[in-house]
């Protein structure tokens, strides 16, 4: 269990790195990971272009879901040892609502909501930036979307052993 928790820490700095490196020269170089409103404020301001926005996304996408895919299964098989799609299953699965909770509590919750690290001047009236609409979403693909991913993963994987 000790090493689980050691591996969902080191996704934790993985997304945690991200995050930093796209707010790196300011919050602006985040906007990709702001909601459609901000997004487009941003772009009203002459801060950045649709364009940029999405190439932005795309990179910060791969940036977070490729360890997913990748570290995590490897972590699971080649340093855990998983065997059977039950242990794999559970083992990424708690990972990845390890790293979930960071998200939505480090991340989301404090980072974006209670800094200023975020801040984008002119988007005042559009905080908080993650409205509970958003953050429901967000909480319902932590709780169910990763065991979803763990079982796809770990199901691919057993079938092809």
């Amino acid at each position: 269990m000790l090493l689980i928790l050691v591996e969902a820490l080191a996704m934790c700095f993985i997304l945690l790195i991200t995050c930093v490196i796209a707010i790196a020269n300011g919050a602006k170089g985040g906007i990709a990971l702001y909601e459609e409103d901000v997004q487009e404020r941003a772009v009203a301001l002459g801060y950045t272009t649709k364009a940029k926005i999405r190439k932005n996304l795309v990179i910060l996408s791969a940036a977070m879901f490729i360890p997913v895919f990748t570290l995590v299964p490897l972590m699971v098989y080649c340093i855990n040892g998983a065997a059977s799609f039950i242990d794999a299953f559970w083992q990424m699965t708690a990972i990845l609502w390890i790293m979930g909770l960071f998200d939505r509590l480090f991340i989301d919750w404090y980072w974006v909501g209670h800094t200023k690290a975020w801040h984008i001047p002119g988007t005042e009236d559009l905080k908080p930036y993650i409205p509970r609409s958003a953050l429901l979403v967000k909480w319902l693909f932590t709780l169910l979307g990763f065991p979803l991913i763990s079982a796809s993963i770990a199901g691919i994987i057993s079938l092809l052993s």
